[in-house]
């Protein structure tokens, strides 16, 4: 499993729009055999920064399946509004250290 990051500032766009435009786009992410499960957080103390986790079952899977596969353009149209917006989007690997209560 990877799990990719989706940083984003927004200046043009409000958080709301975000948040609207992830509903459409997490349809297609669910529908995505590739995807195992996503998060959207926005930052308390700059609630213009949020943080999209999307888990992939691997980072080959993603760039290759889908965004190759029948969701993605969906997925894509919903959210290129937002892509200048975009301050980091990399895939990171497990490290094996977490906890969770």
């Amino acid at each position: 499993m990877t799990t990719e990051y989706i940083r984003y500032e927004l200046t043009k766009h409000s958080g709301e729009e975000l948040i609207l435009a992830y509903r459409t786009a997490c349809e297609c992410l669910q529908a995505s055999p590739e995807c195992l499960g996503y998060d959207l957080t926005r930052c308390e103390e700059a609630p213009t920064s949020f943080v999209l986790r999307i888990h992939w079952t691997s980072t080959e899977d993603h760039l290759q399946k889908f965004r190759k596969g029948p969701q993605f353009p969906d997925f894509f149209a919903a959210v290129k509004p937002f892509i200048d917006e975009i301050v980091e989007m990399r895939h990171y690997a497990s490290t094996g250290l977490a906890w969770t209560r």
